[in-house]
């Protein structure tokens, strides 16, 4: 961890909803005046698109069904490790891209004079000079391992968390609808991916400073018939502190700004689907505040 370079890592599952939660980072780093840089968990993928389906081949014939982008050998924590230690150090390090679609690629081609193709990672770029804070947001934020602890670097570290029904309820209509792929295809996937989900994915929501968890109040006992995501206003969200001393969490605050909401421990607060967003941003802007200022004080003393 550093206080003059702190780092802000949301963390969660393939159809977690983590986006919701970086919407609200970015307001808050607008009102602010936050210079954040940000860096995409995807980029640290140990293969590209076309590599990861031959050594997902390749590990299938050696009678490997777990092989996914969940666990260690999809992906480079080493890596990632180093990015946080350094950017704790000295608020430097080196980023990459993974290329999602065409925009992406279209957007990074013109800025780099490449010709880069969906499936592909940008090459390694310095991080730009004079950020306040380095900002992650992907699956393996807190992740622990035999060689590499990512979680130990991270001064703030936010778990998104649905039910896992609801998880892959969003899962399941984001990759058949935005994506393409075939409910068969979706459930495979989730079913070779559940070993790293069990040991490396879910372990890191005990280590987070805060899980936000959205509960539906609708039926989504086979998410794999479900034909729509139960909306905001039929959730709840659960807001769990690990330790609300740490920020000094005001929860008398939290209940009176947030209509409807209640504790359900001393450490729980729950809150209406609908203003998830608004919770969010009311919660992290003093906590962000707060670190960007110590950050300013000690680099100008």
């Amino acid at each position: 961890m550093s206080a003059k370079h702190p780092v802000i890592a949301v963390t969660g599952s393939s159809g977690a909803g983590t986006s919701t939660v970086k919407t609200a980072f970015e307001h808050v780093f607008f009102r602010e005046k936050v210079n954040a840089s940000v860096v995409e968990g995807d980029s640290f993928h140990r293969y590209d698109r076309a590599e990861m389906k031959a050594a997902m081949k390749s590990e299938e014939e050696k009678g490997n069904l777990n092989f996914s982008h969940f666990g260690p050998r999809a992906n480079d924590f080493e890596a990632l490790e180093r990015l946080f230690s350094s950017y704790g150090a000295s608020g430097t390090g080196k980023r990459r891209y993974y290329l999602h679609n065409d925009e992406e690629c279209d957007e990074h081609n013109a800025r780099l004079g490449t010709n880069l193709n969906p499936g592909q990672f940008t090459p390694l770029e310095d991080l730009p000079e004079g950020s306040d804070l380095l900002f992650y947001e992907g699956l393996h934020g807190g992740v622990v391992c035999a060689d590499c602890n990512v979680a130990q670097w991270v001064d703030l570290l936010i778990g998104v968390v649905p039910i896992v029904n609801l998880e892959w309820i969003q899962k399941i209509h984001r990759d058949k609808n935005m994506r393409g792929y075939s409910e068969e295809a979706i459930v495979d996937t989730i079913l070779r991916r559940m070993y790293d989900y069990v040991h490396y994915i879910t372990p890191q929501f005990s280590r987070t400073d805060i899980n936000f968890q959205r509960v539906p109040l609708v039926d989504t006992s086979n998410p794999f018939i479900a034909r729509d995501i139960p909306t905001a206003d039929e959730s709840m969200v659960i807001i769990r502190f690990r330790d609300p001393k740490k920020f000094e969490t005001d929860f008398p605050h939290l209940l009176s700004m947030l209509h409807g909401s209640f504790m359900s421990r001393r450490n729980d607060i729950v809150v209406p689907g609908g203003k998830m967003g608004f919770a969010i941003e009311l919660l992290l802007t003093p906590i962000i505040h707060n670190l960007v200022e110590n950050s300013r004080k000690m680099k100008n003393s």
